[in-house]
């Protein structure tokens, strides 16, 4: 029980984050589809918070439950994530050619 706060706060982290990472690359309201768009946010959350560990960014931007660098992280990762995807579908496809 002492665990379900936090997984409850990624999930949404991830949720928004991929929201927001599907509507911007498809510009349709939808983005990738519902649980595209939390799959890609959840992984971007990983990835995005991993990278502000690393390279030690810190915003500033102070704290919530959610915080604003969280959520700034995890549209990032997915970004990111979305870019990788893409240049390996496209590598993929210029392969079988």
């Amino acid at each position: 029980m002492k665990y379900l706060g936090p997984i409850i706060v990624w999930l949404i982290v991830g949720l928004l984050a991929g929201t927001w990472t599907g509507r911007m690359v498809t510009l349709r309201k939808e983005g990738l589809g519902r649980w595209t768009n939390l799959g890609v946010g959840l992984l971007g959350a990983l990835i995005g918070g991993g990278l502000f560990r690393v390279f030690h960014i810190d915003l500033g931007l102070g704290e919530l439950k959610v915080t604003f660098e969280d959520l700034i992280a995890a549209f990032l990762g997915s970004l990111l994530l979305v870019v990788v995807w893409w240049l390996l579908a496209w590598f993929l496809r210029k392969r079988r050619a």
